[in-house]
């Protein structure tokens, strides 16, 4: 009757219609003693906790006059166990304990490996991990391999909770590996799970992703609840920096599945832990709800290692609020009790505790967590340095914060040295937005460490090319992709309805995206920012004016003729309210309607550049924007709109795209998509000046034809509608004959094409994200090694847009390059206001 046990673990539905089939056909209370054991295992785990204990307590009474040894003990221990499941902890430990009294041999090794169990969900990871132990030993020389698996796969969870990685990942191999020859296919599962979470503990959150991913298919294949994959799969989204997925992520378990008491503070800790990460005011008061809940449950489970961590969410999340007043004993607590622990989570509450406290305490508190510096974690170290970083600046020793903040971005970059989706490096760099602005504002009084550490900062997940760009094969999702972008463009075209379409591309993009974030990284090398003297040294004629928020002030750096000058110009908040307008009247512009930019323009100048306008030598410029300012109409500003200006993301992504060599002459490529208002009519004329170029138009400009023909291209030419996607830039597109072109088709390019126009609206916006980083279509040709881009930063006009291009493409092919071309463009233009708002849409970026 083991037999049954087992499967109500491997698969419950046939497990819960054999014991039924027990209790109707037996009486026999050996065989009525398993099957009231197995429903109420099955009952359990479908959160069914009253049933499950009802089913128990009639398993118990069989068990008695079963008159077998041990058979007792062990329903008992089933009962104990699922009394704590259940939030009644302390008579849930004593059934164990009684369980325990009365057990021998194989029997009580089983019982020890369910008690830590319980311990290690209480928290009291220490008691569990020598009985554990001692429990392994038991079931080896029993020769019991899926009970060895089970108790092996526990203690590899308390290994890892105490922070040793190696001795964790050795328990759970060995568990997998039993596991899987004794068949237990979904109790293996549990292993694959333990196996994502040390992947992430080691740094390879892409590998762990991919774990998790698997694990939660297996679960649900299986029918499984898989509350503890979800636990664990939602700290890597936080690590990631995918708050918002992890609240989707939790929403979407919730609705689904029923969870058993025990579980429920769990979920409401995650939940709050989640909501906090994304930053959004209005999800906080939802997780200071979730988070007092949490704790108050916590506390009447006995749980104290996990309300302690409730209790730090609540005081992080009300700090987020503003209620941080009088706070401060209630974070000493909670970090002292962290830090006894030698928690992972000690640094963050030692920080906290140490802002909230009064000057004699901080430093102190800051200090303690700075210990944590040598911790294996990549991000607890991050967080260890930044409080080593805040303790000097209460000493005011600038050099001890700019040498701590350092060494926590080093570590932010060791945590990204694996991940290879662009998304995921960018969005890494959140867990530095701290580290960050404390740099920049201890750097900001001198010109060069200014620059120095501006560039330490920004764009540097554009450094790396995307894991794609050398792939063979498509995903099968990406494929999917393809084919439902051209059927819905066909839909589109006929008017027929899309609502059943676009319910299958938002479930495509969640399956491409969520692919993409299990991507390691190629390679491990790492990109060194650029020197300032290197930066200098190639400024040259050029004057690189580089932009750089400080504390909300936007500072502005020029590098000119072997200097390097500062000047402050204005408040971010007050160049935000400025954006707005200006989009608007490039929209004017492009549909014909008067726009007068001369006012505007002025005032885009005094707040972005302010002083340092009077800096700017009779030379082209090449401009590093913040990440925020990388959108906006350059040219509108009256000191760059008559002289040749570059944007670039960063001056090392200039130098990189500086040393890139030029292709040979005649690789051009020239493509028309789809139902342009002009037809795409720059196209043809380009074609009889460049007769050895590539066409691609009408049905032959397809994604698989595109995509081909930009591999190692000198110079492509796509005129084709775009799409700029804000709630997800890596889906951002071009429409082509047979569907949208995709940033996510983009990196699969093996070599960047040298140059590329793009003349399509908004195919050079950008969006923002992490510390400083891109993401968008241009940001893609960056990382893949492009070396210039022309590109629009607004709507534009078809008709307008198809004779710029001319304009464009004839100064390409006279030797100008893409920033003096564009200067040629907007001097052509004259009194024609939509050409005039055109050219001002378009930019030069790279090189």
């Amino acid at each position: 009757m083991e037999e049954l046990l087992a499967l109500a673990l491997e698969r419950p539905e046939e497990a819960v219609r054999r014991a039924e089939r027990v209790l109707a056909e037996d009486s026999d209370p050996l065989a009525r003693s398993y099957a009231h054991q197995c429903l109420g295992i099955v009952l359990r785990d479908r959160g069914r906790a009253d049933e499950a204990l009802a089913q128990l307590r009639q398993g118990l009474r069989a068990a008695r006059h079963s008159a077998i040894a041990g058979r007792e003990s062990d329903v008992r221990a089933t009962y104990g166990a699922t009394l704590v499941f259940a939030g009644r902890t302390r008579p849930g430990l004593a059934q164990l304990d009684r369980a325990l009294a009365a057990a021998e041999g194989t029997v009580r090794a089983k019982i020890l490996m369910r008690k830590a169990g319980v311990l290690a969900i209480l928290g009291r990871h220490g008691e569990a991990r020598p009985v554990l132990r001692g429990a392994v030993a038991e079931m080896a020389g029993a020769g019991d391999a899926v009970w060895e698996g089970r108790t092996r796969i526990w203690l590899g969870h308390i290994e890892l909770t105490l922070g040793h990685v190696e001795d964790a990942e050795r328990e759970v191999v060995a568990a997998e590996r039993l596991l899987a020859r004794a068949g237990a296919t979904v109790e293996r599962l549990t292993a694959v799970t333990s196996l994502a979470d040390i992947a992430v503990a080691r740094g390879d959150l892409a590998g762990g992703l991919r774990s998790y991913a698997a694990a939660v298919a297996g679960f649900e294949a299986a029918r499984r609840p898989w509350f503890e994959v979800i636990e664990l799969y939602v700290g890597a989204y936080l690590a990631a920096g995918l708050a918002g997925e992890a609240v989707r992520l939790l929403d979407g378990y919730r609705e689904a599945a029923r969870l058993i008491p025990h579980e429920v503070p769990a979920f409401d800790l995650l939940r709050a832990t989640a909501l906090l990460a994304t930053g959004e005011p209005e999800g906080l008061t939802a997780a200071l709800r979730s988070a007092t809940e949490a704790r108050t449950a916590f506390r009447q489970q006995g749980r104290r290692w996990h309300e302690a961590r409730a209790r730090l969410v609540a005081l992080r999340v009300r700090t987020a609020l503003g209620d941080g007043q009088g706070l401060g004993r209630e974070a000493r607590s909670v970090a002292a009790t962290l830090d006894r622990e030698r928690a992972d989570e000690a640094p963050v509450a030692l920080t906290l505790a140490g802002r909230l406290g009064r000057g004699e305490e901080r430093i102190p508190l800051w200090e303690r967590a700075a210990s944590y510096r040598t911790h294996p974690n990549a991000l607890v170290r991050a967080g260890a340095w930044h409080a080593r970083a805040l303790a000097r600046e209460e000493t005011h020793d600038r050099g001890g914060v700019l040498r701590a903040a350092a060494a926590g971005l080093d570590a932010i970059d060791e945590h990204r040295l694996l991940i290879g989706s662009s998304e995921l490096r960018a969005l890494a760099t959140t867990h530095g937005r701290e580290l960050t602005s404390l740099a920049l504002r201890h750097a900001a009084s001198d010109a060069r460490t200014l620059l120095r550490w501006s560039e330490r900062t920004r764009a540097t997940a554009l450094a790396q090319p995307p894991a794609t760009s050398d792939a063979a094969t498509i995903p099968a999702s990406l494929a999917a992709l393809r084919d439902n972008g051209r059927r819905l463009a066909e839909a589109r075209q006929e008017g027929a309805p899309t609502e059943d379409l676009e319910r299958e591309r938002r479930r495509l993009e969640r399956a491409v995206r969520a692919e993409s974030h299990t991507l390691s990284a190629t390679t491990a090398a790492q990109q060194r920012p650029a020197g300032v003297e290197e930066i200098v040294a190639a400024t040259g004629d050029t004057c690189l004016v580089e932009l750089v928020d400080v504390d909300g002030v936007l500072h502005v750096v020029v590098a000119h003729a072997g200097t390097v000058r500062r000047r402050v110009a204005g408040s971010t908040s007050e160049i935000a309210a400025l954006l707005g307008p200006a989009g608007m009247l490039l929209r004017r512009a492009a549909r014909g309607r008067p726009a007068d930019t001369a006012g505007l323009g002025r005032a885009l100048q005094d707040a972005v550049l302010g002083e340092a306008v009077r800096l700017l030598p009779d030379a082209p410029v090449v401009l590093a924007p913040t990440a925020r300012l990388h959108g906006l109409a350059w040219s509108l500003l009256p000191a760059l709109h008559d002289r040749a200006f570059a944007v670039v993301p960063s001056a090392g992504q200039w130098l990189r795209a500086r040393a890139r060599s030029a292709p040979e002459p005649g690789s051009a490529v020239l493509v028309s998509g789809p139902a342009l208002a002009s037809g795409g009519a720059e196209v043809p004329v380009l074609a009889r000046r460049h007769p050895d170029a590539v066409l691609l138009d009408g049905s032959r400009a397809t994604l698989d034809a595109v995509l081909a023909h930009l591999d190692g291209a000198g110079l492509v030419h796509l005129a084709a509608h775009g799409r700029f996607r804000a709630d997800s830039p890596l889906f951002s597109a071009l429409d082509l004959a047979d569907g949208p072109l995709t940033v996510h088709d983009l990196e699969r390019v093996r070599r960047a094409p040298y140059r590329v126009v793009l003349s399509a609206c908004e195919s050079g916006v950008l969006a923002p994200v992490g510390a400083e980083e891109l993401l968008g279509l241009a940001a893609a040709l960056f990382s893949l090694g492009t070396a210039g881009l022309v590109c629009s930063v607004g709507e534009v006009n078809d008709a307008a847009t198809a004779a710029l291009m001319v304009d464009l493409h004839a100064a390409l092919a006279a030797g100008s390059d893409p920033a003096t071309a564009l200067l040629d463009v907007r001097r052509r233009v004259g009194d024609d206001a939509v050409a005039a708002g055109t050219a001002a849409a378009f930019l030069a970026l790279g090189v």
